[in-house]
């Protein structure tokens, strides 16, 4: 399946970003993220570091068949041959991945390549590397990683002002504080343990895509 550009960016609204280390005994990551999804999360990506390669394949086949369902756009993180294999719609990269390597030239011009990236000049790089959209962050203090530069809303705007592709910020962002980025251009947020971590990650998704889409359309 093949997204437009529009639906891309709708779908920037609600990314979630999957950890398979909050599962609870008992519990498999496809059986929690079906619940994620069902709540409202408009975009998935598969982020296990911990996996290898036959196990992230797996899990990446199981999501992919329930983002086809809901019909909600489902990326790789980093590992492009897994993304192709298990037939996901695309990859998410960092900016070490697109150096001196044509991403997108691997995956083909109609799956989705996100690209990170925490300054003007490495959006814009994105967007020339043939970026779909764009992760912009950390904008709050993260766990996930903790040496990750916070950066000011004043530079998010910027960032979301210097490129003509989406922008989904990450990095730290939660219910309580996401109104503060109200303002800032993005086209929606990207959360790990702000769903992952919470006791019910289904709430916590339905609950977070209310406080999302007010603070979107507050520069809407």
């Amino acid at each position: 399946m093949k997204f437009t550009k529009d639906e891309i960016r709708r779908a920037m609204l609600l990314y979630a970003v999957t950890d398979r280390t909050w599962l609870r005994a008992g519990e498999t990551l496809p059986q929690v993220t079906e619940r994620v999804l069902q709540s409202g999360a408009t975009f998935l990506q598969l982020r296990e570091k911990a996996l290898g390669r036959d196990a992230l394949l797996a899990e990446a086949m199981a999501l992919k068949a329930l983002c086809v369902r809901y019909h909600v756009p489902f990326v790789v993180n980093d590992d492009v041959n897994v993304a192709i294999w298990s037939g996901a719609d695309g990859v998410h990269v960092g900016q070490s991945d697109i150096q001196g390597r044509d991403v997108r030239a691997l995956i083909g011009p109609d799956r989705i390549l996100g690209i990170s990236a925490n300054t003007v000049e490495t959006a814009v790089a994105a967007e020339r590397a043939g970026a779909d959209y764009i992760g912009v962050g950390a904008v709050f203090s993260t766990s996930t990683k903790r040496d990750a530069k916070t950066l000011s809303l004043r530079e998010l705007r910027e960032i979301c002002a210097a490129v003509s592709i989406p922008v989904v910020a990450i990095g730290g962002i939660s219910g309580d504080n996401v109104r503060q980025l109200a303002g800032s251009g993005i086209d929606g947020v990207a959360v790990v343990s702000a769903i992952y971590a919470q006791p019910d990650p289904a709430a916590a998704t339905a609950e977070l895509l209310a406080r999302v889409k007010d603070a979107v359309a507050a520069h809407g």
